[in-house]
């Protein structure tokens, strides 16, 4: 069996996210996705709308995702990846060439991102409206 790791945030989900995690799980036969904890996001100065539990439950909704961990640290990233024997590390390519070290341990693949969506673009959107 394959199996594929990605991580995120994955807070206000759009067709974007789901498409990263069906390529994802395209290249392998199981899904792990590592969604960063709030306390995590806390320390990247970033805050979600939805609470941690809540972003999991939904991953775990989704047909394309087999398991959901919590992320929280940047370093566990290596850790991950040997304690659960994975193949491959997917991540979108705006942060092509972020995780290249991770080669030592599994095949790293940067997937292009879906042209037209994001959730700074929703957040944006989203303030315009509750200003304009």
């Amino acid at each position: 069996m394959k199996k594929v790791i990605t991580y995120g945030t994955f807070d206000l989900l759009h067709w974007g996210h789901i498409n990263l995690l069906k390529r994802a799980k395209d290249l392998g036969d199981y899904l792990i996705v590592a969604i960063s904890t709030d306390e995590f996001n806390a320390l990247k100065d970033k805050k979600a709308y939805h609470s941690f539990e809540n972003r999991k439950m939904i991953l775990e909704s989704i047909r394309y995702v087999d398991e959901v961990i919590p992320e929280n640290k940047w370093a566990q990233k290596k850790e991950d990846i040997l304690r659960e024997g994975v193949d491959i590390f997917v991540m979108g390519d705006d942060w092509k060439g972020k995780f290249d070290e991770l080669a030592e341990v599994c095949e790293v693949v940067y997937l292009p991102r879906t042209i037209g969506i994001s959730t700074s673009q929703i957040k944006d959107d989203l303030l315009q409206v509750t200003n304009g």
